[in-house]
């Protein structure tokens, strides 16, 4: 029989024996808190890849003497859930531990809420997802939601080292010894990955020869040909693109080049042309706005740029918008008097639209008073004249709000000013 994964053989049999997540099981913290009090509640633990969410389910369940049953919810049918809930019937509580639980189709999850309900299962669902918005809220209001952080470098150094010199599960019956240099590059290049640094020590040691001494020596070139540099990842459809793409924006409307161009590079090293656009133009008229009128176009120009070329050269016309418009003035001043109006529009703060202002080019409308009284500006000095535009209703309403930002929009609130001034003048 093949022996089992470095990894899998060393999963933790109990809570002591987890590494990391000290805010979840250290002293005090909620799921510490639970197993002091000898009461597992339904949860679900999410987090990256690697961070031992499966492990501690099965550990927590252990260490309370509870049995359980791990599924997958991808994998396995309807029928093997019917199985585990008869087995708790019969036996009582029984821990069903649901990998890839954001994967439950309906009825599954139509069957499983029951019983979980009852509390006849504890179930603790597994997922690299962010639950609140892939877990389907039938779900999610039944249970624990409890993240897993990525490992520490430290963690993971804790971990190498406990797998070099664990004889009964780990590598400490065959002469291994591991430089200091190699273990670094395991713990760094698995990117808070566990699982892959286990993993790439497992493969250097039963792949390097003994040396003449008879120890398997794996040094820095070792470590580095079995980890291959785990290359950039970056899920296009998942939590953390969203999270990359917010911490853009935010960098740039915050102002923060550095930040903004770090951003971009995660973007462009996933090749996510597409978002890097769509996000650049809502960041333009959004956060730049009046501030710097000709980022829009200028953004707009930059990605058509861009998409014609294709990477790696795209990344020039990106970089340079990107800094141009982390380093603009700032004004959100036009979408928020927008979206004041629209908030007096849904809210039927509205009114009727003044009858000079209506349209008058239509039989009739003149006996109906539409058009009538209308001043048509161009007829004015200035193309100006003092005159109700607003509904009754609302007629003294100011959605704009000018701010100083740029010289643009400077100006903008000086003939904002000046026309206030002038129809107060024009009506005392």
């Amino acid at each position: 029989m093949a022996k089992q994964p470095l990894a899998y053989r060393l999963r933790p049999e109990h809570i002591g024996d987890i590494i990391g997540q000290q805010h979840l099981i250290g002293e005090g913290n909620m799921i510490r808190r639970m197993i002091d009090a000898n009461r597992l509640s339904s949860m679900i633990l999410y987090g990256p890849p690697g961070t031992g969410k499966t492990s501690m389910a099965m550990a927590l369940s252990a260490t309370l003497g509870l049995r359980f049953k791990v599924l997958n919810a991808v994998i396995d049918k309807k029928k093997e859930i019917e199985i585990a809930i008869e087995e708790a019937k019969m036996h009582g509580n029984l821990v069903v531990i649901m990998d890839e639980v954001h994967r439950l189709d309906k009825a599954k999850q139509d069957y499983l809420l029951p019983h979980v309900e009852s509390n006849l299962i504890t179930l603790i669902g597994c997922t690299t997802s962010n639950p609140y918005h892939a877990i389907n809220p039938a779900i999610r209001s039944r249970v624990h939601l409890f993240e897993l952080q990525a490992l520490t470098k430290t963690d993971i150094l804790e971990a190498l080292n406990r797998a070099i010199g664990d004889e009964k599960k780990g590598l400490g019956d065959i002469p291994i010894q591991v430089t200091d240099e190699a273990l670094q590059h395991f713990a760094d290049s698995s990117r808070g990955d566990l699982r892959a640094a286990l993993n790439g020590l497992e493969l250097a040691a039963y792949s390097t020869a003994k040396n003449s001494e008879g120890i398997i020596v794996i040094d820095l070139h070792v470590a580095e040909q079995c980890m291959q540099k785990k290359s950039f990842t970056h899920d296009k459809g998942g939590d953390h693109h969203y999270d990359v793409l917010s911490a853009l924006q935010k960098s740039i409307r915050g102002s923060d080049v550095d930040a903004a161009l770090h951003y971009l590079a995660r973007l462009i090293e996933a090749g996510d042309l597409d978002s890097i656009a769509r996000r650049l133009t809502v960041i333009a008229y959004e956060d730049i706005g009046l501030g710097n009128p000709q980022a829009g176009p200028r953004t707009l120009h930059a990605i058509e740029a861009a998409e014609r070329v294709g990477f790696p050269e795209a990344r020039i016309p990106l970089a340079s918008i990107t800094v141009e418009l982390a380093l603009s003035p700032k004004s959100n001043a036009a979408y928020k008097a927008l979206d004041h109006a629209l908030k007096d529009i849904r809210s039927m703060n509205t009114g009727d639209v003044p009858d000079h202002l209506k349209d008058a080019h239509y039989q009739g409308a003149k006996d109906m008073g539409h058009g009538t009284g209308y001043k048509y500006p161009h007829d004015f000095p200035g193309a100006r004249v003092k005159q109700q535009y607003l509904p009754d209703k609302i007629r003294h309403k100011q959605y704009y709000q000018p701010v100083e930002t740029g010289k643009f929009e400077r100006a903008l609130k000086q003939m904002h000013e000046q026309i206030k001034t002038l129809n107060k003048n024009e009506s005392s």
